[in-house]
């Protein structure tokens, strides 16, 4: 069902926004929350999980606070786009921890990548004895981040 989208009433958009609000919080209180009694409520979770509306379950955890302050975002363009280079490429990235999240692209550059690092000098050695090195890169461009204006918060359901 992966790309495709389910039907959420209200109670399932309820059920979404508590659950992106605490991911953790027991069943019965997300029932509460949404009007439901708990067995039910558990139904339309495991319902949303089987579908793929929630993808996952994790911890936010704030990167500066475990020493990676340094937030950049890089474009990246490829020499070739032929597909052993693109899978080579995907491979390689997406062997590097560094690399919190990674976008193909329309527009002149292919990707987009978010990468952490604890400070100038372990960027430096990312980008030019990692990234650069990747097959097929052509060109990067590195912008950083200066302070988190708005950092990726829920989903609007």
């Amino acid at each position: 069902m992966a790309g495709s989208t389910i039907e959420l009433d209200a109670t399932d958009r309820r059920l979404l926004r508590a659950l992106q609000r605490d991911g953790r919080a027991p069943v019965t209180a997300l029932a509460e929350q949404v009007g439901l009694s708990a067995t039910p409520c558990l139904r339309r979770i495991r319902r949303l999980e089987e579908a793929g509306v929630i993808a996952r379950y994790a911890a936010v955890v704030d990167a500066a606070k475990v020493g990676l302050p340094i937030q950049a975002f890089v474009q990246v363009a490829l020499s070739s786009h032929a597909e052993e280079v693109v899978a080579a490429f995907h491979k390689a990235l997406a062997a590097r921890e560094e690399v919190l999240a990674a976008w193909a692209m329309s527009g002149e550059m292919d990707y987009m990548l978010h990468v952490l690092a604890r400070d100038f000098e372990a960027y430096a050695d990312f980008a030019l004895k990692a990234l650069l090195r990747m097959p097929g890169v052509k060109e990067t461009r590195s912008s950083f981040v200066l302070t988190a204006l708005k950092p990726p918060g829920a989903v609007p359901v």
